[in-house]
């Protein structure tokens, strides 16, 4: 019989699916955005592309650390779109190295409606990720 060694921390295994806590689907994709914030005594300005998007959120992959909680203003740049989105406050719901997810919080309706727009137009037959 062989002996196992126990696991040490950095060693332990976790399951394959972390738990989905969305409550809309979301659609890959792929567009230019400017997100700022407050970090401590700190203004914060980064450059980035979302990466996936939904009605009620974005995942990012940025060049400027952030911290889960943290509340962002995004300016995101549609393709073909002159003018960008203006999404005033988001939540900072989870980070994983240069990768963020945001919570959506406040977008006026204007904005809003033309995130819907365009979210529909990309998920025409494709099928839903999972993280």
């Amino acid at each position: 019989m062989r002996q196992m060694k126990p696991l040490r921390r950095s060693e332990t295994t976790y399951p394959p699916h972390s738990i989905e806590r969305r409550r809309t689907r979301r659609t890959c994709t792929s567009f230019g955005l400017m997100y700022s914030g407050i970090n401590g005594d700190d203004v914060l300005i980064g450059d980035g592309s979302a990466v996936d998007l939904s009605e009620g959120g974005l995942g990012i992959r940025g060049n400027c650390p952030v911290n889960v909680g943290m509340e962002l203003t995004l300016f995101l740049y549609f393709p073909n779109d002159e003018e960008p989105l203006f999404i005033s406050e988001v939540t900072v719901a989870w980070t994983a190295g240069s990768l963020f997810g945001v919570q959506v919080k406040e977008v006026d309706h204007r904005d809003g409606n033309r995130m819907l727009s365009f979210l529909r137009a990309q998920s025409v037959g494709q099928p839903a990720s999972v993280r």
